[in-house]
């Protein structure tokens, strides 16, 4: 294998060396977002990726909106803030004229005490109530930007639940957390930190420059000399360490991506004997992965040292010229010692405010993400007067029109009616838009043309609420929850009762193997049930459908991944629980169906056949072609 991976042509992605194979997988990830996984952190904050909002003015604008009812706190922290930068200008002051109550001769060192305990007296104070300050300022800018993104968040995950499918079907799931974890994080970050040290850093750059130009202009302008150099240094370093970090982070997000998937799938690598082949990318990646790595190691220990190098070169200038000065008579060695507290409170914000700044717009481009997310259109609303006290479940399905994507339509000139107490299948090769009929009865979608009618009613003008409380839906993906097995049937109905959960799992079935677990109905189930089998979770959503107890029934593929055994349980309860309930069953195993009251094949968008098993068998069809597969798939086995 080592052979003929050394003679594979490779390519570079984001500085990243791979084979063709592995960078087209580096790139399908990049397209679709940012690096995955991440990286360790650089100073200063050069691994951040540059960002900027499409309209900064007007995201800014509203993220203050968000800061309304803040107003005293926001006027607490600017005072804090500026209290905080003159209390850290005053320090270097009070030092020199500390140094100043030394006075050196020939006949040695003579302190004059007063004045240096009055000195060191006020220091205490000014050092002490600066640390106050200090824990105030961060204390309070952390309870805006919390209350700000908490409401931002909340906001977020309301919309969220307002949003209709198809934007879901549009964006993926790591697009939508990364929205309401990542970006809003940013925002928070830069709130609590980053807007108070930028504010804070120029009123220190302006404010050393002030008094450095006050105490002596000369030594003033010898500290200015290596701020070029700095600053030149900084940004030639940030640019190719930032890119340095985008390769860390891409194959930090390759290689945990190729873990996982290794992992998740571990039965298929053994299946197929693909441990080799998967050894042998994880050991390219994680190569790369070092090579990277050290690279960056190499750039951040070359460059912290750089800057030291003028930075005491910038010192020892002001030595120079300050023992200079000081041999003229022109300053005392008090200002050369404030002088060089001074040029360090000067040139360190220079350097950062660049930085604080990209963080600022970094947090206005994720908040613009955020924004853009709210603005979304929501689920359109309906008319008061279109609601249900109580729904018989007659169904018409109208000359309905529907495409997810225009010019593709799922269903064509469809119709269909079904009355109180029917129990309808319908049946067709994948594709044909059974399970679309079930998602427009949930509301889930809007239909382009036609009607659908819910006891005699539009239903886009009767409630999504009261639709989804009167039907029962168990899809063919189960979907569980976070808790025990008694919460997740009850939420079927939240005020039942246990003696009404145990029943209706006693109705489904479940009760048998739910009684066999450690805890019983208190069995705390892993991530979307992952401590159960398939068919385990399809009976205990099987059973929440039971508990919940509606007029109408939708059942898509409810029984596909449980065994004959537990299918035929299924089958009998349902007998008893389809009674008085209007039934829409979507199947694949035609065996199911057989007592449906009607039994309607889609093909092509709509209803090519409709009537009674035995009828259907009768006409030798698409219903007869479709038992006969399965007849001769079981007659194969």
């Amino acid at each position: 294998m080592d052979d003929h991976k050394t003679e594979e042509k490779k390519t570079t992605v984001n500085g990243v060396v791979l084979p063709e194979r592995l960078a087209a997988l580096a790139a399908l990830k990049l397209s679709n977002g940012k690096p995955q996984g991440r990286g360790p952190g650089g100073p200063g904050g050069w691994h951040r990726q540059l960002e900027q909002a499409h309209d900064t003015k007007a995201t800014f604008k509203r993220l203050l909106g968000f800061l309304r009812g803040r107003l005293s706190l926001m006027i607490a922290v600017a005072v804090l803030v500026l209290l905080g930068t003159l209390l850290g200008l005053a320090g270097p002051w009070l030092l020199g004229q500390a140094v100043d109550s030394l006075k050196v001769s020939v006949g040695g060192v003579q302190v004059d005490m007063n004045r240096l305990v009055k000195i060191l007296a006020v220091m205490a104070f000014v050092y002490g109530f600066n640390t106050l300050v200090q824990f105030l300022q961060g204390w309070t800018s952390a309870k805006i930007a919390q209350d700000t993104v908490r409401l931002l968040r909340q906001k977020l995950f309301m919309k969220l639940q307002l949003l209709p499918l198809t934007y879901f079907d549009t964006h993926s799931h790591g697009e939508i957390l990364s929205r309401a974890t990542n970006d809003i994080e940013v925002v928070a970050q830069v709130l609590s930190r980053g807007v108070v040290n930028f504010i804070g850093s120029i009123i220190t750059v302006f404010g050393s420059l002030f008094v450095m130009l006050k105490m002596s202009p000369l030594m003033t302008g010898v500290t200015l000399l290596t701020i070029p150099g700095s600053f030149f240094l900084t940004k030639f370093a940030s640019k190719k360490i930032r890119a340095c970090f985008l390769a860390q982070q891409t194959m930090v997000g390759l290689l945990n991506g190729h873990v996982e998937e290794v992992v998740s799938a571990r039965k298929t690598v053994k299946a197929f004997n693909h441990e080799k082949q998967a050894l042998g990318d994880f050991t390219i990646l994680n190569k790369e992965l070092c090579r990277v790595w050290l690279k960056t190691r190499f750039l951040m220990g070359s460059v912290w040292p750089l800057m030291s190098f003028l930075n005491n070169i910038g010192y020892a200038l002001l030595a120079g010229c300050g023992g200079w000065l000081a041999s003229r008579g022109s300053i005392s060695v008090g200002v050369i010692a404030a002088f060089i507290q001074y040029s360090r409170q000067f040139t360190r914000p220079v350097s950062e405010i660049a930085n604080q700044y990209n963080e600022i717009q970094s947090a206005l481009a994720g908040a613009e993400r955020v924004f853009t997310v709210l603005d979304e259109p929501e689920e359109e609303p309906v008319k008061p007067e279109g609601r249900l006290d109580s729904i018989k479940g007659d169904l018409v399905f109208d000359h309905v029109e529907f495409a997810y994507k225009p010019g593709e339509p799922v269903l064509k000139d469809f119709s269909f009616h079904v009355l109180p107490g029917q129990k309808i299948a319908l049946v067709g090769t994948t594709g044909a838009g059974k399970t679309t009929v079930a998602s427009l009865l949930m509301r889930f979608y809007n239909i382009q043309s036609g009607k659908i009618l819910l006891d005699g009613k539009d239903l886009t003008d009767v409630p999504r609420r009261d639709v989804r409380r009167s039907i029962a839906m168990v899809l063919q993906e189960t979907q569980l929850f976070s808790g025990s097995m008694r919460e997740n049937i009850r939420l079927g109905r939240l005020d039942a009762t246990d003696e009404e959960v145990e029943a209706a799992a006693k109705l489904s079935g479940a009760d048998l193997f739910i009684r066999r677990m450690p805890d019983g109905y208190d069995t705390v189930l892993s991530e979307n049930g992952g401590n159960l089998s398939q068919g385990q979770r399809q009976l205990l959503s099987i059973t929440r459908a039971i508990l919940a107890d509606p007029p109408i029934l939708i059942l898509d593929e409810a029984t596909s991944s449980v065994d004959t055994r537990t299918e035929l349980l299924i089958q009998r309860a349902m007998v008893q629980l389809m009674k008085g309930r209007t039934c829409i069953v979507i199947a694949h195993r035609l065996s199911t169906i057989r007592d449906a009251d009607s039994i309607m094949v889609m093909d092509g968008g709509h209803i090519a056949e409709q009537g009674k098993h035995a009828e259907l068998v009768e006409k030798r069809g698409i219903y007869w072609t479709l038992e006969q597969s399965q007849l001769g798939l079981v007659a194969s086995n």
